[in-house]
């Protein structure tokens, strides 16, 4: 996964070949106007895998604010721990 930079001038005249080249290959562009950054084009999956992220973070931060967070914060240490174990820990079992 390679990341090109592209003018708008040069976007425009080439759109449909830097699509695909996002579709197939996953490349990446960075448009610029006056050699600055103002947009990105990615494919489909690389967005969504963005969005999945921002919506983790975001429900951290609304978890961060509820009283008593750090049995939570306790809960996810852990949940890591378990996932470098493959998963082998505590009885849960009632």
């Amino acid at each position: 996964m390679s990341t090109q930079t592209v003018s708008v001038a040069e976007t425009k005249a080439h759109i449909s070949e830097l699509i695909a080249k996002s579709q197939h290959s996953h490349e990446r562009f960075i448009i610029t106007r006056r050699n600055k950054p103002v947009a990105a084009l990615i494919n489909i999956q690389d967005l969504r895998l963005l969005e999945q992220q921002q919506e983790a973070q975001g429900l951290a931060a609304i978890a961060g604010k509820w009283a008593d967070f750090e049995e939570v914060v306790e809960g996810m240490g852990d949940l890591r721990s378990l996932r470098a174990t493959g998963g082998q820990g505590r009885d849960v079992s009632l």
